[in-house]
């Protein structure tokens, strides 16, 4: 019998890859690219609204099967259109809120990181250890997407979190990782489930690529193999996907209850046009407190919650707002956390939840920390007016407060203080925020936010997941209370106990658990983040030193600057090791 692994070509003097070989190497640029695209819609379809959670596993594995060329720019044209094919529909609300050229670049700008994820796998898998090892490649391919991801999460501009992997598992079994790891166990754990089954597809293809013409594919003999080499990743990515269930999540109470209402006031009018009749948002979330006496009787809520910019005029320089406000606390008998913006004589403005007191005012405050560029504050205004006059709609430039968002709140019925937990709008999306918060002892986390600019867009729905999946890495119950919605009541194990619609005027009344221990993935910190930071450029490094090895040694045995061997099945440059003597046990490990 013909030896299957290679067949020889006078004109090159080198051996090359037969065509049953091929099958197992890397797909043709045509359905590359399409593979991309179906993979960036798919794992857009794992988010809200859709929730599909599965989708993001065969989004990231695509990808993978996508990116099997060995040619970095060829790998980094692959990154980009998977992100495009992503970014641009998960961040269609900033085409509501803005216009299209502000939308199509951020959606350009996260987009390139995945260009840089494309280019960096190739990269990595010149290193001779993952060469030709699909279960190896699967591992080191999850490694450097969260690596990828935790980058973009932190640069330019303090970063843009939205549209991690993990955000798209809070209804998964894998979203209850976040207690141990956060979202960066949560993330590795969906790009690892999506690599692995991609993983077990090429193992398969090459398993029946090198048998010979005419060779019994019935066998029993070969039947019982191929079952091994394709079962041991599903099975791996099975067991990854349920272990989670195993995590003892928690959401009894630790220290008490804490009764609080909150008040979704709604607008006149969705987008831009939400905030243009002064006074009017107040006024809906006057009405909307005094609605909660009928639902509670006065002296029965510890707190009140309104979103951000639940008051359009500042309290603290407007008496009469500051009048309204103390009138509608009294009537409940209850302090109200009040989301308003304050304008120093340093110039600029703060985006602030203010907790004030019936018969007393403004009592503590929290200053948000991280304001969105280009949303709350504009970045390079002079060069971008050139490409949008939309950098002049953020007149006055947000700056951050220096403060740990915990508001104290004095609780005459606990007889103590409660640190609420207090992150404004975007901030859910920063780990770090959260994880400060509920590290200075916040026992519940409030999320205030205001979603009006964003229409009926899956905005608001894909920040509630993020508030869910705080909870359960954070074990914290949480309030997110919007504007115009979704606002919802989540237990600390990311249960959605209560929500509103969007553009509805609601009011919610929850008895939240208040806790005080310490979850894993709040006392490891940025550990998980700079872990997996490391190892993904660990991993590009050994790459890029190993081609480099290889092309040395190629001058030194044939002085053509290539290294020797044939290509592997990836269509890396290798030793020319035969797909039948790798596609054994070790091609699953």
């Amino acid at each position: 019998m013909p030896a299957p692994a290679s067949a020889s070509d006078p004109s090159l003097g080198r051996s090359v890859p037969s065509p049953r070989r091929a099958a197992g190497g890397p797909v043709s640029r045509p359905l590359a690219l399409l593979l991309a695209l179906a993979g960036g819609l798919l794992t857009d379809a794992a988010f809200p609204d859709r929730g599909w959670w599965p989708a993001a596993f065969v989004g990231v594995g695509l990808l993978f099967w996508a990116l099997r060329r060995d040619d970095a720019r060829w790998g980094a044209l692959v990154g980009l259109v998977w992100g495009l094919s992503f970014f641009l529909p998960h961040l269609w609300w900033a085409n509501e809120a803005t216009e299209t050229l502000p939308w199509i670049a951020l959606s350009v700008m996260e987009a390139c990181f995945v260009a840089v994820l494309g280019a960096a796998w190739v990269w990595a898998r010149r290193w001779s250890w993952l060469r030709d090892r699909p279960g190896r490649q699967a591992v080191a391919f999850a490694v450097l997407f969260v690596g990828v991801e935790q980058a973009r999460t932190e640069v330019p501009f303090g970063g843009f979190p939205w549209g991690r992997l993990a955000f798209s598992q809070v209804d998964s079994p894998l979203g209850r990782a976040a207690w141990l790891g956060g979202e960066v166990l949560v993330s590795l754990l969906v790009a690892l489930v999506g690599s692995l089954l991609a993983a077990a597809v090429l193992v398969l293809v090459r398993h029946r690529a090198v048998q010979a013409p005419g060779e019994d594919r019935q066998g029993g003999q070969d039947r019982a193999r191929e079952a091994l080499l394709v079962g041991v990743p599903l099975l791996a990515a099975a067991a990854l996907v349920a272990a989670p269930l195993l995590v003892p999540l928690d959401a009894r109470a630790q220290a008490g209850h804490l009764e609080v209402g909150a008040v979704q006031g709604n607008v006149g009018e969705p987008g831009l046009g939400s905030f243009a009749n002064r006074a009017e948002v107040l006024n809906n979330h006057l009405d909307g407190t005094v609605a909660l006496l009928d639902q509670v009787d006065p002296g029965d809520l510890d707190v009140v919650l309104w979103p951000e910019n639940g008051s359009d005029l500042d309290p603290q320089e407007a008496p009469e707002v500051a009048a309204a406000i103390d009138d509608a606390a009294r009537e409940v008998d209850a302090p109200i956390l009040v989301g308003a913006q304050e304008y120093p004589e340093t110039g600029g403005r703060y985006n602030v939840s203010l907790l004030v007191e019936p018969g007393v005012g403004v009592v503590d405050r929290y200053a948000k920390q991280h304001p969105a560029p280009f949303g709350e504050y504009m970045p390079l205004r002079p060069l971008l007016r050139v490409f949008s006059d939309q950098v002049d709609r953020v007149t006055i430039d947000m700056i951050p407060g220096g403060e740990t968002g915990v508001v104290d709140l004095a609780s005459e019925r606990l007889g103590r203080t409660v640190p609420l937990g207090v992150v404004i709008c975007f901030e859910v999306a920063y780990d770090v925020l959260v994880r400060d918060a509920v590290l200075a002892g916040a026992e519940v986390l409030v999320v205030p936010t205001n979603n009006a600019s964003f229409g009926y867009t899956a905005e608001s729905t894909q920040q509630l997941a993020m508030s869910r999946l705080r909870a359960v890495s954070t074990g914290r119950a949480t309030v997110q209370v919007s504007t115009v919605g979704v606002s919802g009541v989540i237990a600390p194990d990311g249960t959605l106990l209560q929500s509103t619609e969007l553009f509805t005027a609601d009011q919610l009344v929850a008895s939240l658990p208040l806790r005080t221990d310490l979850t894993p993935a709040v006392r490891a910190g940025g550990l998980p983040g700079l872990a997996v930071g490391l190892l993904a450029a660990g991993l590009v490094v050994a790459g890029v030193v190993g081609s480099v090895r290889e092309r040395r040694r190629g001058r030194l045995a044939g002085g053509t600057g290539e290294p020797t061997g044939t290509p592997d099945a990836d269509g890396v440059p290798g030793s020319g090791t035969s797909v039948a003597a790798s596609d054994g046990l070790e091609s699953a490990r």
